[in-house]
């Protein structure tokens, strides 16, 4: 008897990976997004074939934004054709996207994972499948690459992250097209995704033009690239903390920051403010580079103020975190 599709067959083996690798309970439950879109679907088909081994509920969730003429309708339609797969429930949650200073796409997205967060809650769910494709991963990489938002951020989307879960990132937007066609599943196309004045739609446009020009790899390079910094990233972030925690409370010693390698004292210093007291929300690359020429400039300069009430000061050979005195 013939296997399924090789597509199918990739869905479903990045599904079932992600799935046992995230250590669900059997007996618990796990919430599909779907759009309707081709990857979501393949996503949801996937999930409807591997969830059930594994002792797992399933519930699909399709969020109607509001945005265009018909949402409504596309939304039921893709619930149906997740019940028709065999997910154990499917319903269609709507939202109101509010427009802020990020512009549309972030604004729905905010929306989108509230609705989703919120549908985990209400059924007890241990993790929220995302349909994400290797080439969402590409298109986040280069954008993160034009910004210049730093080694962080080209780290792209994770795997697993809390409550969510993108089992597809090793598989193409190729792939769950192919996958859909050989499960005779008719996806529906959003037009915004053809739609220029949307970042994301030129970023896949301009990584189509960089395969054209510079030969097929570009969006496995730079998927590839994603995991090869987040490698590096979760060392260095692990060794730091691993300092940090040796370090323990204030006074730390000077020579013991200053023999550090920069890019770990950075996330060293990061770590023992946050433990102090300032919120990490607020500690930019400002308060640390300031804080750090406390040991690598120093000049006699004076203590030094961090977010949260504290301040930072040298003397004696050792660095010490105080609360500012109240003037």
């Amino acid at each position: 008897m013939p296997g399924p599709h090789p597509a199918v067959a990739a869905c479903r083996r990045h599904v079932r990976l992600a799935l046992t690798g995230a250590a669900l309970e059997p007996g618990g439950t796990v919430v599909t997004a779907c759009s309707g879109g081709a990857d979501s679907l393949a996503l949801a088909a996937a999930v409807a074939f591997e969830a059930p081994k594994l002792g797992l509920s399933t519930v699909a969730v399709v969020v109607d934004h509001q945005l265009q003429d018909g949402s409504a309708a596309v939304a039921q339609r893709a619930a149906e054709q997740c019940r028709g797969l065999g997910l154990g429930r499917a319903e269609v949650r709507t939202v109101e996207v509010v427009a802020a200073g990020d512009g549309p796409e972030s604004a729905a997205r905010t929306a989108r994972y509230a609705a989703l967060e919120a549908a985990a809650a209400s059924y007890e769910a241990g993790a929220v499948l995302l349909g994400h494709t290797r080439d969402d991963q590409a298109e986040t990489v280069l954008l993160a690459l034009a910004r210049g938002s730093g080694p962080r951020a080209v780290t792209g989307m994770s795997r697993m992250a809390g409550l969510w879960l993108r089992p597809l990132l090793g598989v193409t937007r190729e792939q769950t097209h192919a996958a859909c066609a050989a499960l005779h599943l008719e996806p529906w196309h959003d037009p915004h995704n053809d739609d220029p004045r949307y970042l994301r739609v030129r970023a896949r446009r301009a990584l189509a033009d960089l395969e054209t020009d510079l030969g097929p790899g570009v969006v496995a390079g730079l998927a590839r690239t994603a995991d090869l910094v987040r490698d590096d990233l979760t060392f260095l972030d692990e060794w730091a903390a691993q300092v940090a925690h040796d370090l323990g409370e204030s006074p730390w010693p000077v020579d013991e920051l200053a023999a550090l390698p920069a890019p770990i004292r950075s996330r060293v210093w990061r770590a023992l403010l946050h433990s102090a007291g300032s919120p990490a929300a607020s500690l930019g690359k400002v308060h640390i580079d300031t804080v750090d020429a406390l040991v690598t400039g120093w000049h006699g300069q004076q203590s030094v103020h961090m977010p949260g009430g504290l301040q930072v000061r040298r003397g004696g050979g050792v660095i010490v975190v105080e609360p500012r005195p109240v003037q």
